[in-house]
C-alpha cells in the first residue's frame, strides 16, 4: 500500500510530537517510526574510542543528533555524527545531511538489517560521502563511500571491510581508525552481512 502525502506529512509531525521514554532512540526511516532500547557497554564504548580518535581541531562529533534527509522523509539517529569542525548551523533539532562528512553506525542484534539495508540507501540518498557501520558482531567494520542516485535506489558504490585489529584507513578524514580495542558483543548469533 502505497502512503500518501499527507500520510507522510501526519507520520512526521506525530514523530516530532512523540513523547519518548529516558534510554530509548526513536528514528524516522523513509515515514516508518522504529525505535530501540538502549545500547549494550560494547557498542557505547566503541562510539567513544570513536569519537576520541578524531582529529578534534579539523572535526566535530555529535551523538544523538537527528540527522535531516529532506528527500527521504527520514530523520535517522546515527550513533556517531561527524562533521567539519565549523560546518553545521548554530542551532536547530535538525542537523541537514549536507553537512555531514561521515555517519557511523555501531551495529546491535536488533539493527543488522536497518545498518546494512535501510540506512545504507538513505545516507546514500542523503549523500553522505562516508558511512561507516562497525560491526561488533562479525568484527568487522564496513567503510562505504561515493555514494549515487537516490530513493530506493541510492547506494554506496564504494565498499571496504576491514578487520577488527587492522586499522580503517579514513582518507575523507585524513586519518587511520585504530580498532584494535574493539570488544565484540558475546552470544549473538553471526549473520552474513553486507
Amino acid at each position: 500500500m502505497e502512503m500518501t502525502a499527507v500520510d507522510e506529512r501526519r507520520m512526521t509531525e506525530l514523530f516530532e510530537n512523540l513523547e519518548v521514554p529516558e534510554g530509548v532512540t526513536i528514528e524516522l526511516l523513509r515515514g516508518e517510526i522504529v525505535m530501540m532500547a538502549g545500547p549494550d557497554l560494547v557498542h557505547n564504548r566503541i562510539v567513544r574510542s570513536v569519537a576520541l580518535q578524531l582529529p578534534s581541531d579539523r572535526w566535530e562529533w555529535l551523538m544523538t543528533q537527528d540527522i535531516d534527509i529532506l528527500s527521504e522523509q527520514s530523520e535517522p539517529v546515527p550513533d556517531l555524527v561527524v562533521l567539519g569542525s565549523d560546518a553545521g548551523p548554530e542551532s536547530g533539532r535538525l542537523l541537514p545531511s549536507e553537512v555531514v562528512t561521515m555517519l557511523v553506525e555501531v551495529v546491535s542484534k536488533n539493527s543488522v538489517d536497518r545498518d546494512y539495508g535501510i540506512k545504507r540507501s538513505i545516507y546514500a540518498a542523503g549523500k553522505v560521502p562516508a558511512y561507516l557501520i562497525i560491526d561488533p558482531i562479525v568484527a568487522h567494520c564496513v567503510l562505504l563511500t561515493e555514494p549515487v542516485g537516490g530513493g530506493d535506489e541510492a547506494d554506496y558504490t564504494v565498499q571496504r571491510i576491514t578487520k577488527f585489529g587492522d586499522p580503517v584507513p579514513l582518507d575523507l578524514l585524513g586519518f587511520e581508525l585504530d580498532t584494535s580495542e574493539f570488544k565484540t558483543l558475546p552470544g549473538v548469533r553471526p549473520h552474513r552481512r553486507p
